[in-house]
């Protein structure tokens, strides 16, 4: 995806440097954290200056990237099995939002339910996995000899003034202001049989992708921090515990329990990142404390002033006279 962007024209070199990272130099073969790109790719999106540069990068996802989950895809029976495969499977892919299905009498659509992301950040996000989507789709139909492409999307957002430019990008209609994006297709598409298909290779890429999953499931170093890290990109709006669990790749029963291992809550990690932010808006001495309330999310600035004396111990007038300045 960085290099996509940078193909662009976009500068990613500074944002890696931010992380003491080089893009030239990175393993292609190591595992990134999930929270780490995640901050990365907010990082990356805030720099970005065409607003249509999430569709265009989704064109960069080749499917070698995908490793042993796109043969898993190409050894199943038929589309649609391919299809319910690939969201059960979905972790191992460049997805933040989650994936479903939701069947229909003629189409049906693959649904990407987008991440809890910084609004300055959320459309590029949706753009690049929507894109990518359909890339991977449009990359299998060169095997299925067919058309397995979107009959029409569905994008959740409000009208962009670029909206022209989607439906030529996408190649069908393409309408705003969903509560998800979709991507539907027709369903005799969907009944296709993969002539790749392979019981035993499949089996055998099943294995390879439950063994992925599982290490990754069981990887709970750092996880409080991550969580910590993931929760600092926001303001104005906090992602919920689910959210935050969706992002990272886990359940969120996962996600409370390793917490609870480390001696810690997600409620204890959002006060911690919620404090810090409001100290640090105070101590700029421009913004009223009414204004630090509405910026952390607060509808009454009573109900921050209670919250910030649970957690400091004093009022933020008072923080504020005595930590001003530094």
């Amino acid at each position: 995806m960085l290099q996509g962007f940078r193909a662009l024209g976009e500068d990613m070199d500074s944002v890696l440097a931010r992380f003491g990272m080089d893009l030239d130099s990175i393993d292609p073969g190591a595992e990134i954290d999930r929270g780490l790109e995640m901050r990365i790719l907010t990082e990356a999106a805030l720099r970005i200056r065409d607003p249509l540069a999430g569709l265009k990068v989704g064109q960069h996802f080749a499917l070698a990237g995908y490793g042993p989950f796109i043969m898993l895809l190409m050894t199943c029976d038929n589309a649609y099995q391919a299809v319910q495969v690939g969201i059960r499977y979905q972790d191992l892919t460049f997805l933040f939002g989650r994936l479903g299905f939701e069947p229909g009498d003629h189409c049906s659509a693959l649904v990407l339910t987008p991440p809890a992301l910084p609004a300055a950040v959320r459309r590029v996000r949706i753009d690049g996995e929507v894109s990518g989507t359909v890339k991977l789709l449009r990359d299998m139909q060169a095997g299925l000899g067919t058309n397995i492409g979107p009959q029409r999307l569905e994008m959740p957002y409000p009208v962009p003034l670029e909206a022209a430019a989607y439906e030529e990008h996408f190649g069908c209609p393409v309408s705003f202001a969903s509560d998800r994006a979709r991507i539907w297709i027709p369903n005799e598409y969907l009944a296709i049989r993969m002539p790749t298909a392979d019981p035993v290779a499949h089996r055998m890429y099943l294995a390879q992708c439950d063994a992925l999953l599982q290490s990754r499931s069981q990887n709970g170093d750092g996880l409080a921090e991550r969580v910590r890290a993931h929760l600092s990109l926001f303001s104005d709006y906090f992602p919920a515990a689910h959210e935050v669990a969706a992002t990272l790749g886990i359940s969120e029963r996962t996600l409370r329990r390793q917490l609870s291992v480390d001696q810690t809550s997600f409620r204890q990690l959002l006060d911690e990142v919620l404090a810090e932010k409001a100290k640090k808006l105070l101590g700029g001495g421009t913004l009223s404390v009414d204004a630090v309330a509405r910026r952390l999310g607060y509808a009454e600035p009573a109900s921050f002033i209670r919250a910030f004396q649970r957690w400091t111990g004093t009022t933020p007038a008072a923080y504020r006279r005595n930590n001003q300045g530094r």
